[in-house]
């Protein structure tokens, strides 16, 4: 029979693709446990990484105490997903439960220990993971201790896809200002509240060119960006990877990749939440932001596309390290967004005016609004957990908010302190 033809690539905004990981922890004691090869088992009746199905599918990517969760088809209704994904959560935590488990929001475990407690999937595809851990050694937080909520957004041809990556490198300064959620790790207090994002910029160290400035270059054709961007990581790879184990377009690490084989570009730069509702609500913000940048509401693509790469990591930096009382000072940046003529601004400060207009314009359906009301109105998760810790890191007060974000996770609501 002659093959099908595969279906038209989705236009832009159309639908989204959501990622979520999950670190997997002991109930009580909430210690690290490598257990997501027994999760997938106990749906499969085999130890694969991917467990595919309607709604949510399930999977493991190179840490064993990591399973992630993302949408099989891309979403048109991020609040339907909102509540297939909780519905997934809760079966999840009754496999986790006959191994005395469970699964733990944030973007990194407040205290484990990565160089001792890493475990690799060692089931299939591990051979990927192996070479990750022969080239970059993986027992660092930047690849043991994190977890991260991935949005994917489609393009259909050349046109949308340098809109799109225009608007996208613009916005990912600002992120970090809401999604915050690592300011603990070791078990101390961290001089950035998006501390995962500092071992990110260096976990591919070894070969600069995998994450370069983790704001993308100003690239904005599909040809453009095979080359410039692709072929140089797979030039720079070659001589660590001779056999073209890892010559794909997943081992590009910036903030935002290309992912040309499903015709989207991924944000992969936001700190997992408490709940799936955060994520979701903090993915309706930030789409109904770009649609703004897209559709040249304030600013022209030629104004999107002239920032400089270097100017753009500025901002992210900064933003990395105090994310929502990041001050913005920089004019023209803030005109970008429709927040020009007030003088600088925090960054928390830009996120609740362009919430106040997206309400206003209806873009963000109602279900998304109370949750994002939390997050602006009491700061990033990283501040609300600082505030609950009040300085101390001990043990017991880590153990008591790691507790605390479970019930969070459990019951799909908020962490207010």
């Amino acid at each position: 029979m002659p093959k099908s033809n595969p279906p038209p690539p989705l236009r832009l905004f159309a639908a989204v693709g959501i990622e979520l990981e999950y670190m997997i922890v002991a109930a009580d004691s909430f210690e690290v446990r490598p257990l997501a090869d027994q999760v997938l088992h106990a749906v499969t009746d085999n130890y694969q990484g991917e467990f595919e199905k309607p709604g949510i599918s399930w999977s493991n990517e190179l840490a064993l105490h990591v399973i992630e969760l993302k949408t099989t088809r891309p979403a048109t209704d991020l609040v339907r997903a909102n509540g297939e994904f909780q519905q997934d959560i809760g079966r999840i935590n009754e496999i986790l439960s006959h191994h005395r488990a469970r699964l733990l929001p944030g973007g990194a475990h407040p205290w484990m220990d990565p160089f001792r407690e890493i475990k690799l999937w060692p089931h299939d595809h591990n051979i990927i993971y192996e070479n990750y851990n022969r080239i970059f050694d993986c027992r660092g937080h930047g690849w043991a201790n994190l977890q991260s909520c991935h949005i994917n957004l489609p393009f259909a041809g050349d046109e949308e896809f340098g809109r799109l990556h225009a608007a996208i490198r613009v916005l990912l300064p600002l992120i970090p200002a809401l999604s915050a959620s690592t300011p603990v790790l070791e078990g101390v207090i961290q001089p950035s509240l998006d501390q995962r994002l500092e071992y990110y910029k260096t976990n591919s160290a070894r070969v600069p060119s995998l994450t370069g400035a983790v704001i993308p270059e100003p690239v904005f054709s599909q040809s453009a960006y095979r080359r410039e961007i692709l072929q140089r990581i797979y030039d720079d790879i070659a001589p660590l990877d001779p056999d073209g184990v890892l010559r794909d377009e997943w081992l590009n690490a910036r903030g935002a990749i290309a992912r040309f084989d499903r015709n989207a570009i991924e944000i992969r730069i936001i700190d997992i939440q408490e709940c799936p509702a955060a994520d979701l609500a903090i993915a309706a913000l930030l789409v109904a932001t770009l649609k703004e940048l897209v559709a040249e509401t304030f600013a022209t693509g030629a104004r999107q596309r002239q920032w400089a790469t270097t100017d753009l990591a500025a901002i992210f930096n900064r933003v990395v390290r105090a994310a929502d009382q990041t001050v913005i000072d920089h004019q023209d940046y803030l005109e970008l967004f429709g927040l020009g003529g007030s003088g600088p601004m925090g960054a928390g400060e830009c996120w609740r005016r362009l919430l106040a207009r997206h309400r206003q314009n209806h873009a963000i359906a109602p279900e998304h609004l109370p949750v994002l009301d939390t997050i602006i109105g009491q700061g990033c998760l990283a501040r609300r957990m600082l505030r609950f810790l009040e300085s101390d890191s001990s043990r017991p007060r880590l153990t008591e908010l790691n507790r605390r974000l479970c019930r969070c996770l459990e019951q799909g609501r908020n962490f207010i302190p």
